[in-house]
């Protein structure tokens, strides 16, 4: 049996894996062989978007008392990617339709869309578009190969996926009782982040589709709270970004809303205040010469303390003894770069806190001003 391997050792090559889409076209295939034809495979070729090709291996499979049904499970493997859903075992229980296509239907620990905006019609099962027409194209192979004219109805499922759906944004988007199957390239690429930077933009997609035109980026939950406290919002219009500044930046820029307030704490912010748009610490870290660059008008001794400071609330502090408003300034050039990607006559908030949650400077302006203005 073989299982997802562990993260790579630091230095080592990193392993791409697959993605959950994928991982059920394989299931789906291997039950469509056994079902039709008796055949019981032990891995499955699939057919990648851009011309790739991928071999899965099957990990159980079982066929019902009656022999309508063939349910096929394969274990995640998301490579050396930082996923929930690796380990997991994805399943598709598989049976014939009269009529030809192909029926979808969630099983257990696959969510159900129930919210406009999302790619998918309230009430379907959240397997996404890319997923469905791979398992769809591979199945009408499977029956052109095996001599079968009808359909086939597909129930996706994922073991312990409602408990997995609680680490994921998949409640606030609607999609509620499990998981999505996601993928657009089958492939999940290394620290690509790319299931999560497609949440936040569906994210954004169902507040927009909601009418809420005011939405608040935030870095965690804290500065979600505090979000929430300053701007009163509704649960809908507050986007958990994480570290992928630039993931709401760029979309928000073809998808414009009428204000956006981001806020986050002053270590990430203070990367942003750079122009970096991944704010992860595998990036790179606090920059210890920009903020003492910020702080010129305070003493040589205080510059070169600011400079070798160990963590970017230790400079803060020592700005903050000389008499400077640090947050303040950071906040401000957080919002210049941030201003680049908004359309003009926007509104833009920036809010700096600090770890319990204080705020420690906001600045709020049109994206056309020159300068924003302190609140």
């Amino acid at each position: 049996m073989k299982q997802p391997t562990s993260p790579a050792p630091a230095g080592a090559k990193l392993r791409t894996g697959w993605t959950t889409g994928a991982t059920a076209t394989a299931a789906a295939v291997a039950s469509a062989y056994r079902l039709l034809a008796g055949q019981r495979l032990s891995e499955v070729e699939l057919s990648l978007p851009k011309n790739r090709r991928a071999t899965l291996v099957v990990h159980d499979q079982r066929v019902s008392d009656d022999g309508q049904s063939v349910v096929t499970g394969l274990i995640k493997d998301a490579g050396d990617d930082p996923d929930a859903t690796h380990g997991a075992r994805v399943w598709v229980a598989l049976e014939r339709a009269d009529a030809p296509g192909v029926t979808f239907c969630a099983g257990q620990g696959v969510g159900t869309v129930t919210r406009t905006g999302l790619a998918l019609p309230v009430g379907e099962p959240a397997i996404n578009p890319v997923p469905r027409d791979m398992i769809a194209a591979h199945l009408a192979h499977a029956a052109e190969v095996l001599g079968y004219t009808g359909g086939f109805i597909v129930t996706v499922g994922v073991d312990d996926g409602e408990r997995i759906a609680e680490s994921t944004m998949n409640a606030r988007l609607g999609i509620l009782g499990g998981l999505s199957i996601l993928g657009t390239t089958g492939i999940v690429r290394p620290f690509s982040c790319a299931a999560y930077i497609a949440s936040i933009h569906q994210a954004m997609d169902v507040a927009r589709a909601n009418d809420m035109r005011h939405l608040a980026a935030c870095t965690g939950s804290t500065s979600e709270r505090v979000a929430q406290a300053e701007f009163a919002l509704d649960d809908m219009a507050l986007v958990e970004m994480g570290d992928f500044a630039g993931a709401v930046l760029k979309y928000l820029r073809r998808q414009p809303v009428r204000r956006l307030s981001l806020v986050g704490g002053f270590g990430k912010f203070s990367k942003l205040a750079t122009g970096r748009l991944d704010l992860h610490s595998r990036r790179g870290g606090v920059d210890f010469d920009y903020l003492a660059e910020l702080a010129s008008d305070i003493d040589a001794d205080a510059r070169r303390a600011m400079r070798t400071a160990n963590t970017s609330l230790a400079a803060l502090a020592i700005a903050e003894y000389a008499g400077i408003d640090l947050a303040d300034r950071v906040a401000r050039a957080v919002w210049h770069v941030a201003a680049r990607y908004r359309p003009a006559s926007e509104t833009l908030d920036v809010v700096i806190i600090d770890k319990p949650g204080q705020v420690l400077a906001t600045v709020t302006g049109k994206a056309q001003s020159s300068s924003a203005a302190q609140r």
